[in-house]
C-alpha cells in the first residue's frame, strides 16, 4: 500500500504537469472504487485550472478554481500523466484530460482507492478533519507524542500507525523508525521516555524523507508517475526481513504480530 513517501513522491512528480492547467473533460471508466466517484465530476471539473497540488497523510489533494479533489492511491493505485490519445488499460479508471492534450490517469487494479470532491476547505472533509499532525511537520515534536503517549498502555507501533495521533506513517515505514530509534514495537507507549520520544520523532522525520529521496518503496505494485519502481526497498533494514542478519548486530530479525499487523525488529537493538 504507497505510504507517506509514495503519494510525496506521486506529488512532487505530477505537481510541475498539472498546475496552472485547465481541465477540458474527465472520463470515469469505473465508477466504483472505495467510494462511488461522482458523476457530477464530468460536467463540474471542465474549464476549471488547477491551483496547487498538496498532500496530507495519504491523501493526495487538487486544488481546483471552485474546490479540490481528493486521491487515495489505495492498495495498489498510480497517477500517471501520459497523452490524452495513450489508449487505456483495463485498470485505468479515470482521466483529467487537459486543454494542452496531457491526461492525468488514474490506475487502481484492486480498485481500493478514491476520487472524491469538496467544495469546502479540504481540510474539514471527514476524512481528513481528524487527522493528527504530519509527522515532517513543526508539530510533530517529542513534547507532543510524550503527552500522547502518556494516557495510553496500546503498543507504541500501534500509536504510529493511528492517523488520528501522527498522519501518514503505515506498516513498512513504523517499523524501519523504531528500528532507526532502537525501541520494541511492543514497548508500552506509555513507557517511553521523553528522550526516546525525541529519539523517535528524529528517526520518523530521517527516515520518511530518505524514503522520498529514494522515491519510495516497492514492494507489490508503487510505481510513481514515469513508471519508475521505488528504491528504498533496498535499504530496508527489518521489514520483510524475518530471519535475516539484524545490519547493526547480526541477531535473527524476528517477527511477530503487533495490532494485527506484522512487525519485525531485532531482539537486540531494540528495547
Amino acid at each position: 500500500m504507497p505510504e507517506l513517501p509514495e503519494v510525496e513522491t506521486t506529488r512532487r512528480g505530477i505537481q510541475p504537469y498539472v498546475e496552472g492547467r485547465t481541465i477540458e473533460r474527465v472520463t470515469i471508466r469505473q465508477p466504483r472504487l472505495r467510494w462511488p466517484v461522482p458523476a457530477r465530476l464530468k460536467t463540474l471539473l471542465p474549464g476549471q485550472s488547477v491551483a496547487w497540488v498538496r498532500r496530507r497523510a495519504k491523501y493526495l489533494l487538487v486544488g481546483l478554481d471552485n474546490g479540490t479533489l481528493i486521491l487515495h492511491l489505495g492498495m495498489s493505485g498510480s497517477l500517471r500523466m501520459v497523452d490524452a490519445h495513450t489508449e487505456p488499460g483495463p485498470h485505468d479508471h479515470l482521466d483529467l484530460v487537459f486543454t494542452d492534450a496531457g491526461c492525468l490517469r488514474l490506475r487502481d487494479p484492486r480498485r481500493f482507492g478514491a476520487v472524491l470532491w469538496t467544495s469546502r476547505r479540504p481540510e474539514a472533509h471527514r476524512l481528513l478533519k481528524n487527522l493528527g499532525p504530519e509527522p515532517l511537520g513543526e508539530d510533530f515534536t517529542e513534547h507532543y507524542l510524550y503527552r500522547i503517549g502518556r494516557s495510553r498502555r496500546l503498543a507504541v507501533k500501534s500509536l504510529l500507525m493511528d492517523s488520528t495521533v501522527v498522519a501518514g506513517i503505515g506498516n513498512i515505514y513504523a517499523n524501519e523508525i523504531l528500528f532507526r530509534a532502537g525501541i520494541h514495537p511492543q514497548r508500552a507507549c506509555n513507557r517511553v521516555s521523553l528522550t526516546r520520544c525525541r529519539n523517535l520523532v528524529a528517526a520518523a522525520r530521517a527516515v520518511l524523507q530518505e524514503a522520498i529521496h529514494q522515491g519510495g518503496t516497492t514492494l507489490r505494485d508503487f510505481r510513481d508517475q514515469d513508471g519508475r519502481p521505488g528504491y528504498f526497498a533496498l535499504r530496508l533494514n527489518v521489514y520483510g526481513r524475518s530471519g535475516e542478519p539484524c545490519p547493526a548486530c547480526r541477531e535473527p530479525i524476528r517477527r511477530r504480530s503487533v495490532g494485527q499487523r506484522s512487525s519485525y525488529y531485532c531482539v537486540n537493538c531494540q528495547r
